[in-house]
């Protein structure tokens, strides 16, 4: 293999720089030329194609987001816009692709690869941690740290006028964010999609607090919960607490963005590399990961529908913890 693309693709999390660059210099390091194409499918479509050198990804690593930005391609749902992808990939003698991103990616590459036979190896790049096949993804650990720090910021005011506060973290069919944001920020109450925590349960919980002369409370709600959104979900329980004083704060985007911590670059670098020197092994349509801290690599197939489990001893610890 002597040429091969690297593209991000899907929801942008940070480290995916740091992916970028390990692919960049790994490839540079074995004398394999490397290519960035810009905006994930919708740029392979349109030929946007960039030869990247070392000097290419230098003081990247430390940035959050994307160089080579990222999209979402309808056309590339179609036969004729994988079609067009392909004819640009051969274009520029293209023979193997990296792509970095989370389970949409990698269905779009395992259908391209069963298409065309193009190698592809893909790097787990999302903020919600939901990739079988990988303890944590790419850009995970930054995003935690991130809603961490501010549901800190918000418990001090929540103590200070004695309120509760309903704070929505990403996280539409995972709870991974939900989760250590509510171990690690002391919060009283966790909501996430994988386990059903009715209205009566936080109410119940509010209660016993107050009983326990608890006077502020966080919970921690994961935008996908099945009782709805945070600011829906304290509109319910204040209309059977109507002197309950709450708050809804919704961390949004800010999730994703923001300098990658030492642990996602490690990670993203680790990953990089090893897609890399996979397809150098011939290896295809399989996702680099990393299982209790060996490198793994598991199949497209399996790494977008088996489920990651969250186990119950979490929300367990959250309730035993804020006893």
């Amino acid at each position: 293999m002597k040429k091969i693309g690297v593209f991000t693709s899907g929801g942008d999390s940070p480290g995916m720089n740091a992916c970028i660059r390990a692919v960049v210099r790994s490839a540079v390091y074995n004398n394999i030329e490397v290519y960035g194409i810009k905006r994930g499918y919708n740029g392979m479509i349109k030929g946007e194609i960039i030869k990247l050198e070392s000097s290419s990804v230098s003081n990247i690593i430390q940035k959050g987001g994307t160089i080579l930005k990222s999209a979402r391609s309808k056309e590339f749902l179609t036969k004729e816009g994988r079609q067009a992808a392909y004819d640009q990939l051969k274009k520029n003698g293209i023979e193997g692709l990296v792509a970095i991103g989370g389970d949409g990616t990698f269905t779009g590459a395992n259908i391209f690869h069963e298409e065309f036979g193009i190698p592809i190896l893909g790097a787990p790049g999302t903020i919600d941690n939901d990739l079988y096949g990988t303890d944590y993804t790419i850009g995970y650990d930054t995003a935690v740290n991130t809603a961490l720090d501010a549901i800190d910021k918000i418990r001090d005011t929540a103590d200070s006028h004695e309120r509760v506060f309903f704070v929505e973290v990403m996280g539409r069919d995972s709870g991974y964010i939900a989760i250590p944001c509510a171990i690690g920020g002391g919060a009283e109450i966790v909501m996430i999609p994988e386990t059903k925590t009715s209205i009566s349960n936080v109410i119940d919980a509010l209660k016993q607090g107050w009983a326990r002369s608890k006077t502020s409370f966080i919970v921690i709600v994961a935008e996908g919960d099945e009782e709805g959104s945070a600011v829906e979900i304290a509109a319910k329980v204040q209309n059977e607490i109507p002197q309950m004083d709450a708050r809804v704060t919704i961390l949004g985007h800010v999730q994703r963005g923001g300098a990658p911590t030492a642990a996602d670059r490690l990670l993203a670098s680790r990953l990089g590399i090893a897609c890399v020197e996979g397809l150098m092994q011939g290896r295809t349509c399989e996702m680099a990961g990393i299982v209790n801290s060996e490198l793994v690599y598991t199949p497209f197939s399996e790494t977008i529908t088996k489920q990651k489990y969250i186990s119950p001893r979490f929300t367990e610890m959250v309730k035993i913890l804020s006893s």
